[in-house]
């Protein structure tokens, strides 16, 4: 998505003062989200300085490695994404060699996806992909907590004016852009500043990019 769409997307948020009977709560999120996405970007980190694949790419082969995708469909529907993000996952993995893509013997139209020997070696030298904990985690929830958590995530998201936006495997975006690199500003030009508020209310820096802080 543009980053100019931020501005579409978030208003300037309401940045009075909570009311106190609720900033106990609001920290404890707070603080659990920032653990998260640490941990998730730590994940996904050693990902891509131990194999240079992205977090994205090592949940597929991850799944991959439980047993072979029948289709790109079958695979979508194991890491719980869309056919179109998962069929550019997985184009990056057979260029790399991890993923071997082959015609059905079953449909000579369709096609089984297998990991190959190289994909099995780098997975062996580097732990669990973060979106792997993380559905792990919420799969060990009861049912009743399951649905609670999804519909409260469901309202955080559309509190937060985000709905919208199409929901990418985790890092697969980032490690593209890692691997094009940045488009420098002209020579004695900065990027404009793109709107004053970004995702629930952060300030945006030049370009649209949120500050170097922490979250």
């Amino acid at each position: 998505m543009p980053r100019s769409r931020w501005c579409e997307l978030n208003p300037p948020a309401n940045t009075r003062p909570g009311r106190p009977e609720t900033a106990e709560h609001v920290a404890s999120v707070l603080n659990s989200l920032r653990r998260t996405v640490r941990a998730f970007r730590a994940a996904a980190m050693v990902a891509e300085e131990v194999l240079s694949i992205s977090g994205a790419q090592h949940f597929v082969l991850q799944q991959l490695a439980d047993a072979p995708a029948l289709s790109l469909n079958d695979l979508a529907g194991r890491t719980m994404t869309h056919k179109s993000s998962v069929s550019v996952v997985v184009s990056r993995l057979v260029s790399r060699g991890f993923v071997r893509r082959q015609r059905s013997a079953a449909d000579r139209r369709g096609i089984v996806l297998t990991l190959t020997v190289a994909g099995r070696r780098a997975l062996a030298r580097v732990p669990d992909s973060a979106q792997s904990r993380l559905v792990a985690a919420l799969e060990r929830f009861d049912r009743a907590d399951l649905a609670g958590f999804a519909r409260l995530f469901e309202r955080f998201t559309t509190e937060l004016g985000i709905q919208s936006l199409r929901p990418a495997m985790l890092f697969e975006d980032e490690a593209a852009r890692s691997r094009r690199g940045a488009s420098p500003a002209p020579e004695g030009r900065a990027p404009p500043l793109i709107c004053r508020r970004g995702p629930a209310g952060v300030a945006l820096g030049r370009g649209g990019t949120p500050p170097p802080s922490g979250v």
